[in-house]
């Protein structure tokens, strides 16, 4: 097993402590577990680029782990109440509906693979810079304006933009006439 994907294991048994610590309402051990979890998804990166210990698990469980965190995250902030509701069933309902898709194509017999679109990742960042921003004010018991709602709406957006674009780009792979090889990408 690589460095990288021990790195993305460690990464995988951060859910479920950050988790825990929002429960029990610690939020600076949340905090810093959560920028813990985002240092590491940029060493593992690092480390499989520029030593050649990129693999194809790596390559597979890095997102999911990633995802896995910003949506647990998400959920937990917004059952306590942190983050709006409608916007954790905004960003796990887009999350649900690409999973579907995929396994959908699938069923198909048109395959798919997934590439990030630009405004997937600009919604991500946002994501993270939303989740960083709202855990550091309830860590460190500040507050930054109006800095939380506009990124609470920032997101908003993005993540509808995503969706749409994902969807456009599905439609138009599963509407392609002739086409059933599984070089698909959306």
């Amino acid at each position: 097993m690589t460095i990288p994907n021990l790195i993305t294991i460690m990464r995988f048994l951060m859910v479920p402590a950050v988790v825990y610590a929002l429960l029990l309402g610690q939020m600076m051990p949340a905090f810093i577990i959560f920028i813990l979890a985002g240092i590491s998804d940029g060493v593992d990166g690092f480390v499989a680029r520029h030593f050649n210990q990129q693999s194809e698990l790596g390559a597979y469980l890095d997102p999911i782990a990633d995802k896995l965190l910003l949506v647990c995250v998400f959920i937990m902030l917004a059952v306590l109440g942190h983050l709006p509701q409608w916007l954790a069933i905004l960003a796990v309902s887009r999350d649900v509906l690409i999973i579907m898709a995929v396994i959908l194509s699938s069923v198909m017999g048109k395959p798919v693979r997934m590439n990030p679109l630009l405004v997937s990742k600009a919604n991500t960042a946002f994501q993270i810079a939303l989740v960083s921003v709202v855990l550091a004010e309830l860590a460190f018991d500040v507050l930054f304006g109006e800095l939380r709602v506009i990124l609470v709406y920032c997101v908003a957006v993005l993540t509808v933009l995503s969706a749409a674009a994902y969807l456009k780009v599905w439609i138009e792979h599963i509407t392609r006439v002739g086409d059933k090889s599984a070089s698909g990408k959306v």
